[in-house]
């Protein structure tokens, strides 16, 4: 099957199914696991870390010059000829699910280069399903093409999203979000993986996602895979600088530019006068009239 990919890609192919490999012996026996917490209901596991290492030793093994971002053992800069190229990791993207044994969780592995993304792998082990892009190659679920979804009514749309979990996130401001987005689609959805909320996007199973309080490595992968696949993402003011401002938001076009109008007034990078106002008592957001678009 990777015969035809780059040969960085196929080298981060073999360290994602190395890692979830580790991930699949040990959801046999989660209870078993060690589980620390970084903070308030946000967990790592000794899988966590294996997987990482998998990951890292293989890719280091073939490129060891280059550069590392990582979860759970943080950045290491590349040197030399690999200075510009960065492996940008998520061993684990859903430890919370892993560990209750909801079977929603994923590896993620993306390849920067001098500040572009250029390769990406998300691989669910629970399925075997592997998704992978190539910058201008397109993006594939295992030896298939996929594209974005081609509704462009928000009211038919299937879209996934994160909740707030960790003390200091934003819970005010995901209700008002949810406010905004229920009344006007189909549905919304929270599987807890972001990697593989893109993945789905990517793949047209999932029409849009939007999310805050993000890290690169839980969108790297899943942004690149949006792209090639003919959508786009960015934060929710609908710029490309999405890896850092801790925002993402993707979709096919047409509905990447709708949920941008519903959802820059509650960006961290929109300016200071097009944030929300503080609301009038106890209003809560009406749908929109039978026939009216919202935006």
């Amino acid at each position: 099957m990777t015969a035809h990919l780059h040969p960085m890609l196929n080298v981060a192919v073999k360290a994602a199914r190395a890692a979830g490999a580790l991930i699949n012996r040990a959801s046999l026996d989660v209870e078993a696991l060690r589980v620390g917490t970084k903070q308030a209901n946000d967990f790592v596991t000794e899988v966590d870390h294996a997987a990482e290492a998998a990951i890292i030793d293989t890719l280091l093994g073939a490129y060891p010059d280059h550069g590392i971002w990582a979860e759970e053992s943080g950045r290491r800069e590349g040197k030399g000829r690999g200075k510009g190229h960065v492996w940008i990791i998520d061993p684990l993207d859903g430890t919370t699910n892993f560990i209750h044994g909801f079977p929603v969780y994923c590896v993620s592995i993306a390849l920067m280069v001098d500040g572009r993304l250029e390769q990406a792998v998300v691989y669910d082990p629970t399925r075997n399903d592997l998704f992978t892009a190539s910058k201008g190659r397109g993006a594939y679920l295992n030896d298939r093409r996929i594209r974005v979804a081609k509704r462009t009514r928000l009211s038919d749309c299937l879209l996934s999203t994160g909740f707030p979990f960790r003390p200091g996130d934003a819970y005010d401001t995901y209700l008002k979000m949810l406010g905004e987005i229920l009344p006007r689609v189909a549905g919304v959805r929270r599987p807890g993986s972001a990697a593989l909320d893109l993945a789905y996007v990517a793949a047209g199973f999932a029409d849009g996602f939007f999310e805050l309080g993000l890290s690169p490595w839980d969108v790297a992968a899943g942004a690149l895979l949006v792209t090639e696949a003919g959508g786009l993402v960015g934060n929710f003011t609908g710029e490309p600088d999405f890896l850092e401002t801790r925002e993402c938001m993707a979709g096919n076009p047409r509905i990447y530019g709708q949920l941008v109008g519903l959802l820059s007034k509650y960006s961290r990078c929109a300016h200071h006068d097009d944030r929300l106002a503080p609301p009038a008592a106890s209003t809560p957001p009406q749908p929109p009239a039978a026939g009216d678009a919202p935006w």
